[in-house]
């Protein structure tokens, strides 16, 4: 079977439960066309870089499929027909990465760097000095 790497956008004024169904509907189309999806990511409600049918912001979700042409592309047909997705995009590729994709990376790394200021702030503040300088005064 063929390994695709598959991208869609969702409307922004559909919820994250919507996305989550629509992923269950195109998991199971490639399923009943015998194929499997390898990787599901969903990157959450992130802005576009320009608007695309008055759309502002989308749902992101990326999918590792290994599975045959036929399936992937029922699957697209059943994107194209949906009124709530904005945008497709497959590729197909002769091997599929290992680990989470640079989008996840990005954000674990984002939210790792709050945890670790949340904590040198706490640290700061139990420590007396915050955000005074040595006479009391606010910096």
């Amino acid at each position: 079977m063929a390994l695709y790497e598959h991208v869609f956008i969702a409307r922004q004024d559909v919820s994250s439960a919507q996305v989550e169904t629509l992923i269950e509907d195109l998991t199971k189309i490639i399923a009943d066309n015998g194929g499997s999806i390898v990787k599901t990511e969903y990157w959450g409600l992130r802005n576009l870089a320009y608007r695309i049918q008055k759309n502002r912001k989308g749902h992101y979700v990326l999918f590792h499929i290994d599975a045959p042409h036929p399936a992937v592309a029922e699957m697209e047909r059943n994107l194209r027909l949906n009124e709530d997705i904005i945008r497709v995009l497959t590729l197909r590729k002769e091997e599929l990465p290992e680990g989470p994709s640079i989008m996840m990376q990005v954000k674990a790394a984002r939210e790792e760097r709050a945890r670790r200021e949340a904590t040198e702030g706490r640290r700061r503040d139990r420590d007396g000095y915050g955000d005074r300088d040595e006479f009391g005064a606010e910096a």
